[in-house]
């Protein structure tokens, strides 16, 4: 019976017991553990629900899943061996300890502001890219002359298209108090005081304050000072704002807990969210909304002179800078930016040559979909399609970026070039702007001011991509021989589960090819042998079936022997070519020249040893011929970690041929016959 993804992700990071934390984003699983150190990324990276894995500094792992995560986030709470989950040490207290060893601790403040910046934004994601699809609903039927242009000051809209305008609206406006909660809770305040606190901001009655008498307007009219107890206050308005829910968040986390160390515990329920209200709600009324408000409208001023006085550059600096930023987590400032950008000047500037960058990363994708397809790579196929869908329906690029584009790193120039393309598109273009903040996705085209030009800038970016991709491949040299090798175990192994593997037949000489009479006067077949095959390394044969590993002892791998080695060197059996040479030593693929593929195997479970004890003599693409020296190990080392030097020599397509035989028993030495193989 298959186990679910849950089970089988937690298995492969270590258990529940090497979980500390887990969270979920958009697309990822967001793991602390307590040791990352053992887990095997290609195994956690099997594992059909996951697109992708990225381990990350300290004992932090992410596990892509795309867009089921929640799905499969829940599936692993309720996992009776996950009921504990986040006892002990925290996640920030874990971060705190990793961030005190070494040169990473020197950028603790760094590291927390994007930390807090992501934390802030990702619960809300959802709801911000459904009110996206409201908004480019909305500019469609502007732009099919089904409505008047529904953003322009003073148009009024017919009461049910008034109403369909509204269910973006209550996102988009109350957006500083999802900002406030999510940020004063990641930063250890009472989340829903930091709501309350913006909320006051955001009232009927403050705004009203603007029309007191002897109200100055300044900025435009876009803010004006009132005089209160002889203190002036900027009322201005804070829909859409994030900036200033940020800095309230930042300055209400410390001073909840400076009051935690000085209010007895038995009345802090009571004392702190009193006193952080009352403290807090001037001072960002004040001091840090009118900060936030204004000081962000700077940043965006600025960037747009440089859109100003260059649409191409900046076009083209963005969709470069992009691939980049997001894996860093850099690209959250941005999207505040993008926010307050359509809050101040009605419009944003730096969506479109963003969809440059993003259309580039779906076109690598469907590259790759359609290379997948060609060579008949399942896993990677699955991993594209939903890569793909996520990308053009959602303009969610994490699970393309994070499940493909780092794990290949030719994807990388050839997506460069593509959002190349479109940035110099859309730069030649006079640039392209939107009036909401959308996610740039095929739904989400019609959002922006130029389509025809937005949808050509895309569309070329998409395409470039893509068919540089597939022109070139996204494999490196290695990397196409692995999976040239894992392809053909893959088939070796569905052909063994539905046919029957021929009966071997004891051979004297490799010449046997007619029929002799029998006892009985009847005819028995001979059958060819093809090839013997020299064992790889002095040792003592262990049949297959006494192989301490069910996938090498059930014959799903490939068919052959092992080999319990009294030497410390494995050879090449016989002249052909390597597929491949794991780096850790620990296996390798060789194409012996007659058309047998064999997998050589140094000890079980010896990949966890990363390498420590392996002296690797060969790579892939490399000629070798019989006795060329593969890999020299530590036997030491490798017994001392406890584990098996059994070393399993086996044909992997064996359902080309007749039978592979066991050729020898006892000790063998390096050359001496260890296998043959027979013709049909």
């Amino acid at each position: 019976m298959a186990t679910s993804p849950a089970k089988d992700i937690i298995q492969s990071i270590g258990g529940a017991e090497n979980v500390v934390a887990l969270t979920h984003c958009a697309t990822r699983l967001r793991f602390t553990l307590k040791d990352a150190s053992g887990i095997d990324q290609s195994v956690v990276e099997a594992i059909p629900a996951v697109l992708g894995a990225v381990p990350q500094s300290g004992d932090r792992f992410q596990v892509v899943i795309g867009g089921a995560v929640e799905t499969v986030y829940n599936e692993i709470l309720a996992l009776p061996s996950m009921k504990n989950i986040g006892s002990g040490e925290s996640a920030d207290d874990i971060k705190a300890k990793e961030r005190a060893k070494g040169p990473r601790g020197k950028f603790a403040a760094l590291d927390t502001f994007f930390e807090v910046l992501s934390d802030s934004f990702r619960p809300i994601l959802g709801a911000l890219l459904g009110a996206s699809l409201f908004i480019t609903f909305m500019a469609l039927m502007a732009t099919l002359g089904v409505i008047p242009a529904w953003n322009a000051p003073g148009v009024t809209l017919e009461p049910g298209w008034a109403f369909i305008n509204l269910m973006w609206q209550g996102v988009f406006v109350f957006l500083p108090l999802m900002v406030a909660y999510n940020a004063s809770k990641r930063l250890g305040a009472d989340p829903w005081v930091g709501f309350g606190i913006m909320a006051v901001v955001m009232l009927p009655g403050f705004s009203a304050l603007a029309a007191t008498d002897g109200a100055q307007t300044v900025f435009d009219g876009k803010a004006a000072i009132v005089s209160i107890f002889g203190l002036p206050l900027t009322v201005t308005d804070y829909s859409s704002q994030v900036f200033p829910p940020l800095l309230m968040a930042a300055a209400l986390g410390l001073l909840t807990k400076g009051l935690k160390k000085i209010i007895p515990a038995s009345v802090q329920l009571i004392f702190v969210p009193f006193l952080s209200m009352l403290v807090m709600i001037p001072v960002t009324a004040f001091l840090i909304g009118p900060i936030g408000v204004f000081g962000g409208a700077a940043i965006g001023e600025f960037l747009k002179s440089i859109n100003d006085f260059s649409p191409l550059i900046f076009a083209i600096v963005i969709p470069l800078a992009y691939p980049f930023m997001v894996p860093l987590g850099l690209h959250w400032p941005l999207n505040a930016v993008m926010l307050l950008n359509i809050q101040s000047l009605g419009y944003d500037f730096i969506q479109g040559p963003m969809g440059a960058w993003n259309f580039a990363c779906f076109g690598a994708t469907a590259g790759v979909l359609f290379l997948a397809i060609r060579a008949k790579n399942s896993q990677m196929k699955q991993t594209a399609t939903g890569a793909l869908a996520a990308g053009l329906l959602g303009g969610i690029s994490e699970p393309s970026l994070y499940g493909i584009h780092l794990r290949f790193k030719r994807i990388y120039p050839r997506m460069l070039v593509g959002c190349l393309v479109g940035g110099v598109i859309i730069g030649l273009g006079g640039g392209v702007t939107t009036n909401a903040f959308v996610f740039t996705s095929l739904l989400t085209i019609p959002a922006f001011n130029n389509i025809p030009l937005y949808a050509v800038a895309v569309t070329a970016s998409f395409l470039t991509a893509m068919i540089l991709v597939i022109l070139s491949g996204y494999l490196s040299p290695e990397q196409k021989a692995e999976a040239a090798a894992q392809l053909a175990a893959d088939t070796a192994m569905e052909e063994a589960k539905h046919a029957p593997v021929a009966a071997p037949v004891a051979v004297a000489t490799s010449t046997a090819t007619a029929a002799a009479p029998a006892a009985g006067g009847t005819a028995t077949l001979v059958a060819t042998v093809l090839a013997t095959i020299g064992s790889p390394v002095a040792g003592i044969v262990v049949p297959l079936d006494e192989v301490p590993d069910p996938v090498f002892s059930k014959g799903i791998v490939g068919l052959g022997v092992g080999v319990d080695p009294t030497e410390d060197t494995v050879y090449a059996p016989a002249a052909g070519k390597v597929l491949v040479a794991q780096p850790t030593g620990h296996a390798f693929g060789l194409m012996l020249d007659g058309g047998i593929e064999m997998l050589i195997h140094v000890g079980i479970d010896t990949v966890n040893l990363a390498g420590n004890g392996f002296d690797v003599k060969v790579k892939a693409g490399d000629r070798v011929e019989a006795g060329t020296p593969l890999v020299t190990f530590d036997r030491a080392i490798i017994e001392a970690a406890g584990y098996s030097l059994v070393t399993p020599v086996l044909v992997t397509n064996p359902k080309k041929f007749g039978s592979i035989d066991q050729a020898a028993t006892g000790h063998v030495t390096v050359g001496s016959p260890l296998l043959t193989v027979t013709a049909k």
